[in-house]
């Protein structure tokens, strides 16, 4: 069996490269800082959501878990409606900027996170509904979570600029 510190090592390194979107998976940041405001709101025809729409979904369950982390959680949400913030009206283009510099921000929180101790990332993270007592909500498995959960989504953004004719991103990105 690893020693602990030989484990912090083992799982640091692969959560860190997945939340920067090494490997097999795009760079998260680099999939929405270079999209002008009006391009990320546009709703390719047959595509459910815009960029700016998955960046503020992500915004709010990457926030959410974290306070949840922190012991100061929000309520659950009562519909998967209420976890998708509705778009600032066009005139607030500046708001494009804040929300990529919220994911920014976020994703930073969420790197340091995979950086503490291995004993804070096993430690119980505040439950906010009944199912988190059947499921695993270590520190630990918020961060594997989120990952999934921004791989999935960053995956939809890559479909819509790609739809957009906005792939690759300038920091590059699979073209097949």
């Amino acid at each position: 069996m690893p020693e602990t510190a030989d484990l912090k090592t083992l799982l640091q390194q692969p959560l860190l490269e997945l939340l920067e979107g090494k490997g097999a998976h795009a760079n998260p940041l680099g999939c929405t800082e270079d999209l002008s405001a009006a391009l990320a709101r546009r709703r390719p025809e047959g595509h459910p959501c815009s960029v700016w729409e998955v960046v503020l979904h992500l915004n709010y369950w990457m926030e959410y878990d974290l306070k949840r982390v922190r012991g100061a959680p929000h309520p659950y949400p009562s519909h998967a409606a209420d976890s998708w913030p509705p778009l600032p009206p066009e005139s607030a283009k500046e708001s494009w900027q804040q929300a990529v510099a919220q994911f920014a921000a976020l994703l930073r929180d969420w790197q340091a996170l995979c950086r503490v101790e291995l004993e804070s990332l096993m430690r119980p993270a505040v439950a906010t509904r009944p199912a988190h007592s059947e499921q695993a909500s270590s520190v630990l498995a918020l961060v594997i979570q989120t990952i999934a959960h921004n791989s999935y989504h960053v995956g939809q953004i890559v479909l819509v600029r790609r739809a957009l004719g906005a792939w690759p991103s300038k920091r590059g990105g699979d073209t097949w």
